[in-house]
């Protein structure tokens, strides 16, 4: 039987890194817990409210935040306020797959064009790594805005 998972990052800013990763992944901030949410509301916003009506500090409202995805297929990111910063390499990352069944110069085309939409969100680009077949159709590291490294693929 196979599981669900849920992938967690430590982060500086969560509500910062998860936003960057719903615009990343074309996922979703969750309602907060009991609160329906109508087409097209700011769940941000929804979770201000909801936790200053449930009493949390203003100092402890970006200590978490979460992502999903809205098909219900990808798993849930979850970030999770810490006070130091990233000092190594991960040895955990995402790839993000965003060439699929795509080769040669059409793929690197398509993961220039995700590159350049990702750094304007605040990624950074790493390098590339050229197509070598047959072992690798080539991809582009990254890292998103707290330095976490991530390959487009």
């Amino acid at each position: 039987m196979s599981r669900d998972i849920q992938i967690t990052f430590d982060a500086r800013d969560p509500r910062a890194l998860s936003t960057f990763w719903r615009d990343a992944l074309g996922y979703v901030h969750p309602a907060p817990p009991g609160v329906e949410l109508p087409e097209g509301a700011d769940a941000l916003a929804a979770w201000d409210e909801f936790l200053e009506r449930v009493g949390v500090p203003e100092e402890r409202r970006n200590s978490s935040s979460a992502v999903e995805d809205p098909d219900g297929r990808g798993p849930r990111l979850f970030f999770q306020q810490v006070p130091e910063d990233k000092v190594a390499k991960n040895r955990l990352h995402l790839d993000v797959r965003a060439a699929p069944g795509l080769q040669g110069d059409e793929r690197m085309a398509a993961l220039e064009a995700e590159c350049a939409r990702l750094v304007a969100l605040g990624a950074a680009r790493v390098r590339r790594d050229e197509p070598a077949p047959p072992l690798s159709a080539g991809f582009i590291v990254m890292t998103d805005p707290e330095g976490n490294e991530f390959c487009l693929d």
